[in-house]
């Protein structure tokens, strides 16, 4: 029997939680196979079998386990079971009942695949044209059910919450992760810690927003990735950061650090919290490099795959809450770091420009910042000189205006 024992993970991290096993207790496993995900405070890491064979769980989801303890087993020495074989699989798939006395039906494709339904929800979808975004699944792992269906035809407009009851008074309590507690922690400190200020103020998207339209199939078509608006900012904010050194800066006892670099931080929302993975160099990657960045740091902290060198060590962070149509907010700074941008929603309003007024695409900006180290001067010019590079596209190439650069004036 061999242990399987949970890693050092970090320094300073002495416990994590078992998030979920990914191979039943008793079940066969191969050599390198995931077997179970556990998170610390600051990231999820996954724990792979050291030997093929039978395992035993000796922790159910949601404990905390201490660093070096046994967290399962695997019997070595047993031998593999007999596996089905695909056609009976197959069969067991298709013909799965409903829980109750429903018979099975075959699946109704009519329903947007993303939709998960048991087999007589989805016939009742269909037929009745109803929208399931409507409809409120009760089933494991989100899956709707008969009765779910026939609760919103029969309550039109009514909706319930985490049970199909209407008028419930339920209450529930569910124990914080690991990732949770670090956030709330963080974020109190955050406020406790730093003499924090927002200054405020706003871009004119319409020359971004041009540029997207013009070379975004060619982008894609050259590069494999989306042209987005987070590669403008980040090469703004890199830009500036260089001009505005204290606003990239963090205090350590009582010295300032300087960074010459950008390392800046993108918070990414998941469904177990925020994460903040990190751009490295920000200033010396391209648009591209940029676009292919966040893309592949997104898709990890979705996936919980993020490794501690990718979530530690940013400068400065720059944070979107325009993707959930937030208008303006003043974000949180990210310790140690000193300041962080908030982006917000894209919306016409109208401008006066020249004395006349005009419907431009406008987006609110806001720059928090720790006023032990950032005074106002250099907070304001800081967010003047992002609004000047995001408003004038072309100075992202150096930082200066091309047609002034070339006649040297």
């Amino acid at each position: 029997m061999i242990d399987i024992k949970v890693p050092q993970v970090g320094e300073s991290i002495s416990e994590v939680s078992l998030l979920k096993w990914t191979k039943p207790d008793g079940s066969w496993v191969e050599r390198d196979e995931v077997i179970a995900e556990l998170e610390s405070e600051k990231a999820t890491f996954e724990i792979n079998a050291e030997q093929s064979g039978i395992l035993k769980h000796g922790a159910a989801e949601g404990d905390t386990i201490k660093i070096g303890d046994v967290v399962c087993q695997i019997d070595e020495t047993a031998p593999k079971p007999e596996t089905e074989s695909p056609a009976v699989n197959e069969v067991a798939v298709k013909t799965q009942p409903e829980t109750g006395n429903q018979k099975p039906e075959t699946s109704v494709t009519s329903i947007p695949n993303d939709i998960k339904a048991t087999p007589v929800a989805a016939a009742i979808i269909a037929d009745k044209k109803i929208d399931p975004q409507n409809i409120k699944p009760s089933g494991s792992g989100g899956r709707i059910l008969k009765d779910d269906v026939l609760q919103a035809i029969s309550n039109p407009g009514k909706i319930s919450f985490n049970s199909s009851e209407l008028y419930s008074r339920n209450v529930r309590a569910e124990r914080m992760s690991n990732l949770r507690k670090t956030i709330s922690r963080r974020l109190v400190e955050s406020k406790n810690t730093t003499a924090m200020l927002t200054t405020f103020n706003e871009v004119e998207m319409s020359r971004i927003m041009e540029t997207r339209a013009k070379y975004k199939d060619k982008f894609k078509e050259v590069h494999g990735v989306n042209l987005g608006f987070m590669s403008f900012f980040t090469k703004a904010c890199a830009i500036a950061l260089n001009e505005w050194p204290a606003v990239n800066a963090s205090i350590d006892a009582d010295e300032i650090i300087y960074h010459d670099y950008a390392d800046i931080s993108i918070a990414v929302s998941t469904p177990r919290g925020l994460t903040v993975p990190v751009i490295r160099n920000v200033e010396s990657l391209s648009m591209a490099d940029i676009e292919k960045k966040v893309v592949e740091l997104a898709g990890k902290a979705r996936d919980n795959k993020l490794s501690m060198e990718e979530l530690t060590g940013g400068t400065f962070t720059i944070t979107n809450g325009g993707v959930f149509g937030s208008l303006l907010s003043t974000p949180i700074i990210n310790l140690p770091q000193s300041a962080i941008l908030g982006m917000h929603k894209i919306q016409e309003r109208p401008v006066a420009v020249n004395g006349l007024v005009v419907i431009k695409p406008m987006m609110y900006i806001a720059l928090s910042y720790d006023h032990r180290i950032i005074d106002g001067r250099e907070s304001v010019s800081f967010l003047v000189r992002v609004k000047e590079l995001l408003e004038n596209p072309d100075l992202l190439l150096f930082g200066k205006d091309p047609v002034k650069t070339l006649l040297e004036v």
